[in-house]
């Protein structure tokens, strides 16, 4: 097989890069990054990357989104992506689409030891399923069923799934988010508005709130000067803002409570890998014990949780490694 095209679409950004495989191995030749919110469609993106006339016959995209019968709907993006169109349009022989958490599990054969960094050991004779979790623009999560031989990812949109309370702080800040988003969520709110970028800053706003404090100068203008669930974490990570420090350990928490519930869901016995933009920036505070404590509150489970390796992924191309990993290893799924 020749180049591929391989794709990482989310909410945020986009990257669409040309990759070579040799068994796992993954080469990327030439990478690009949009932000995603300038274009109007894919498409137009596409075009633009394609345009210095690299002619290419494969191509797979990890999109942020529900994906049926080789269509996409990007959850946070106006985007319809449909595999055929694609094809018609650029003269793909191949264009093959996939969840992006989906994509990410693809990834993972092609990750190295550097790549990763183990929170929980585990068992050390740990073999069965798999699971990927990954707060970025939203929450994403995926499994890895384990056949015996091979690993087989599959996508869900876990992320969607109702948050749950634990404490009185939580239930308010439940009735905080129902208020904040009655119009659209009829009282449901997902885990995904609480894990994620977005979550992020809505912690933020409901901790001012409750604890009747307001934004400091400084971190105001930190705020106007660069992105603001960024500006919250630095702080926490330095320890200059109390409320973003509270930020921060709910947000970690929380992600451990969701990363927990996916585990034993998908009986991840091989082990539950933490992906996204959000994990490695922050790693410190993953490893304070906020994030794991949570992950293994789940009662008489506890033992169970202890044995899965709980690994965060360190290198940000997993996402793209997927899409050509699955492209080189389907090419007879044409569409």
């Amino acid at each position: 097989m020749g180049c591929i095209l391989t794709g990482d679409i989310g909410g945020t950004k986009t990257r669409l890069a040309l990759a070579e495989v040799n068994g796992n191995d993954v080469v990327i030749l030439h990478e690009l990054s949009y932000a995603s919110q300038r274009y109007d469609t894919f498409e137009t993106l596409l075009n633009e990357f394609l345009s210095s006339g690299n002619s290419v016959d494969d191509a797979t995209f990890g999109i942020a989104g529900q994906i049926q019968n080789g269509v996409a709907q990007a959850t946070n993006l106006p985007w319809r992506i449909d595999a055929a169109a694609l094809c018609q349009r650029f003269g793909f022989l191949r264009c093959q689409l996939l969840n992006d958490l989906e994509a990410t599990a693809y990834g993972l054969p092609a990750l190295g030891e550097a790549d990763l960094f183990t929170l929980q050991a585990g068992s050390l004779d740990a073999l069965g399923n798999a699971a990927v979790i990954a707060a970025g623009t939203g929450l994403g999560e995926a499994g890895l069923y384990w056949d015996g031989l091979f690993y087989r990812p599959f996508a869900t949109e876990g992320g969607h799934a109702t948050f749950s309370p634990r404490n009185t702080l939580e239930f308010t800040l439940l009735r905080h988010l129902q208020q904040r988003h009655s119009e659209d969520m009829k009282g449901h709110v997902s885990w995904e508005r609480v894990v994620s970028g977005m979550g992020l800053l809505d912690l933020y706003a409901f901790l001012l709130d409750y604890r009747h404090v307001s934004t400091p100068a400084w971190l105001a203008k930190e705020m106007q000067s660069t992105d603001r669930a960024a500006a919250i974490s630095a702080a926490a990570l330095a320890g200059s803002d109390a409320v973003c420090v509270e930020t921060m350990q709910l947000f970690v928490s929380l992600y451990g409570v969701e990363a927990g519930n996916l585990a034993l869901k998908v009986m991840s016995w091989g082990g539950l890998y933490i992906g996204g933009g959000i994990a490695p920036k922050i790693l410190p505070l993953l490893q304070t014990g906020d994030f794991l404590n949570a992950f293994l509150d789940k009662g008489r489970m506890r033992p169970l949780l202890a044995a899965m390796p709980v690994k965060v992924i360190l290198n940000d191309r997993a996402a793209l490694y997927g899409p050509a990993l699955f492209a080189a290893h389907h090419t007879e799924k044409v569409v």
